[in-house]
């Protein structure tokens, strides 16, 4: 990973989802021009992508940057995570070739302008319930340091705070159970079931069962916030 520090994208409001097993690829849904519009054209899709790399091939953080600025998103917006799952991208802050070949043409985009104009769809993303599951548990991989099974705390409790807080009225305590708690990071499963916790069990913890498959970290969890309501 390059020395300057990656930046997360800032939180937009996704609608609730449910758990599943496994994660699914983006759909490829090729959305055709209208006949007063040129066609897509591939060759001029990867000139847009040359535009970006430098002597080193690589589009990088710097190129991304100067990306985010010609399109008008900071690098921190949601929708850049929701691109980048779009992409099928495997590395938060680079694209490879391929990666913005394939998904610039899943999105007929050829130009910035035409991505642009594609900004609100991607946002729409978060508003389906599949697609958001998927999003969150794209999520994961995509900003875990390739070296570590587990994803840091620092950048968990940033990416929940994107993912879940508008959405999650829990979300304020567990953050601050996170904060306190002895957890250097989150493994994959426990970040899968917080999102199905935060689905399913009731602010309240009316409906938690102490006997379920719940993760100790979600155990601990309720734990903590009966004894945090009860002081």
């Amino acid at each position: 990973m390059p020395v300057k520090k990656r930046r997360l994208p800032e939180a937009e409001d996704p609608n609730h989802s449910h758990k599943i097993t496994r994660i699914s690829r983006p759909q490829t849904r090729v959305v055709r021009p209208l006949c007063s519009e040129r066609p897509f054209s591939s060759k001029k899709c990867v000139s847009w992508f040359h535009e970006y790399i430098g002597a080193d091939k690589v589009f990088g953080p710097d190129a991304m940057e100067r990306f985010c600025e010609d399109i008008g998103v900071e690098p921190e917006n949601v929708v850049m995570l929701v691109l980048a799952w779009r992409l099928e991208a495997v590395n938060m802050g680079f694209f490879t070739k391929d990666e913005w070949v394939r998904g610039m043409t899943s999105l007929q985009c050829d130009s910035k302008e035409r991505l642009q104009s594609k900004l609100d769809h991607l946002r729409s993303e978060l508003n389906d319930s599949t697609a958001f599951r998927n999003i969150y548990r794209y999520a994961f991989d995509f900003t875990r340091d390739k070296h570590q099974r587990s994803l840091d705390m620092d950048t968990a409790k940033a990416m929940l705070s994107l993912l879940l807080s508008r959405t999650w009225p829990l979300f304020p305590l567990f953050y601050q159970f996170l904060e306190q708690s002895k957890y250097k990071g989150l493994n994959k499963d426990q970040w899968f079931n917080v999102l199905e916790f935060s689905r399913t069990i009731k602010p309240d913890l009316s409906n938690y069962d102490e006997d379920g498959a719940w993760p100790v970290l979600l155990d601990e969890f309720v734990e903590w916030k009966k004894s945090w309501t009860l002081c």
